[in-house]
C-alpha cells in the first residue's frame, strides 16, 4: 500500500456511508423519505427535472423544512447531481451560456437546501481541442465558485465520444486551471473508471488507480464515490451501470474497493438501474461487504 503523502487523506477506519440516487417525484422531501426507506446513510438527488432547462424556483421555507427532515432522518451528507443537458465545455456560445447559468442556479438551490456537494460532469469537447474545452470548463467553475454554496465535485467519465474527465490527469488539470480552489473536489464513479480502462476491480489495479489519483488530484479532494458495477467490459468507454456484483467488476472488485483504508468513511452513492427488489439487494450486498471488511 502506498504511504499517505501531503495530498493524501488520512487512513480512516469507520464504515462507508451508503446511499442511493433517489427520485424527487412528489417533492424534494419525498427523496429523503425514500432514502430512509432504503436504509440509506446518505443520498443523492436532482433538485429539478434533469432533462429540461426550465425549473420552478424553490420557496425559501422549503430549505428549512428539507434540512430539518434530513437531520431527523440522520441523512448526511446531502448530494445533488447537475441536470443532464448542461455542457460546461461546449463551444456553442448559446449552449455554454445556458450551461453556466444552470450551474449557477444549481449552486443557489443547493445553498437554500443546505446541500454539501454538487456533482457535475465535466462536459464534452465536441469538435474543438481538449485544452480549449478544459479552459471553458475552468471558466465556468470559477464563476460558480464565486457564489456561496456547496463544494463542487467533478465526476470522472467513461470517456464516450469527446467526453472530458475520463483520465485522472484531465480532472487534475481542470482543478489546476481553477487555481486549486478548496471548494473543488472529485467524485469517482467506479463503473466509469472501469469503463475508461482502469482495472479497479483488482486489488493491484485499485492500488495503482489511487496512487495516480493522489498524484494527479490529491486524495484529499476525493469526497464521494459513485458505487456502480459495469454492464460493459473493461475499457469499453460505454457508460452502462449495473447492479453490484452482477456486472464485469464482480463482487470481489467491490470487496477490494469497500475495504480499502483510503476509502473508508466516504459517502458511497449507488446509481444502479431502478428496481425496488434490486435496490434492497444492492444495499444488502454492500453492507455485507462492509461488515466483511472487518472495520465495523
Amino acid at each position: 500500500m502506498f504511504p499517505a503523502g501531503p495530498t493524501a487523506k488520512s487512513t480512516l477506519t469507520e464504515a462507508l456511508k451508503f446511499g442511493f440516487h433517489c427520485s424527487i417525484a412528489g417533492g424534494l422531501v419525498k427523496a429523503l423519505e425514500r432514502a430512509r426507506a432504503l436504509e440509506c446513510d446518505t443520498l443523492q438527488f436532482f433538485t429539478r427535472n434533469p432533462r429540461g432547462w426550465r425549473f420552478t424556483p424553490l420557496d425559501s421555507s422549503l430549505g428549512v423544512t428539507f434540512l430539518e427532515r434530513a437531520e431527523e432522518l440522520n441523512l448526511s451528507p446531502l448530494v445533488v447531481h447537475m441536470p443532464y443537458l448542461p455542457n460546461l465545455a461546449s463551444p456553442d456560445p448559446d449552449l455554454y451560456r445556458k450551461s453556466v447559468d444552470s450551474l449557477m442556479v444549481e449552486m443557489e438551490r443547493c445553498k437554500l437546501l443546505g446541500v454539501d456537494y454538487l456533482v457535475t460532469h465535466v462536459g464534452k469537447a465536441k469538435a474543438v481541442g481538449r485544452e480549449e474545452a478544459m479552459e471553458r470548463v475552468a471558466r465556468a467553475l470559477r464563476m460558480a465558485l464565486e457564489l456561496e454554496g456547496p463544494v463542487i465535485l467533478l465526476e470522472n467519465t467513461a470517456g464516450q465520444g469527446s467526453e472530458l474527465g475520463a483520465s485522472l490527469g484531465e480532472l487534475g488539470e481542470i482543478i489546476a486551471l481553477v487555481d486549486g480552489d478548496p471548494r473543488l473536489g472529485v467524485c469517482i464513479d467506479t463503473a466509469h473508471a472501469f469503463q475508461a480502462g482502469y482495472p479497479i476491480h483488482t486489488s493491484d489495479g485499485l492500488e495503482v488507480f489511487l496512487e495516480e489519483l493522489d498524484k494527479e488530484v490529491g486524495l484529499g479532494r476525493l469526497k464521494l464515490l459513485h458505487l456502480n458495477d459495469s454492464k460493459t467490459p473493461l475499457g469499453s468507454r460505454v457508460d452502462r451501470h449495473w447492479h453490484i456484483g452482477e456486472g464485469h467488476m464482480g463482487l470481489e472488485g467491490f470487496r477490494s474497493i469497500i475495504s480499502h483504508p483510503f476509502l473508508r468513511g466516504l459517502p458511497a452513492i449507488m446509481e444502479t438501474p431502478y428496481s425496488p427488489s434490486w435496490d434492497k439487494k444492492n444495499m444488502e450486498r454492500v453492507r455485507e461487504l462492509d461488515q466483511m471488511s472487518g472495520y465495523i
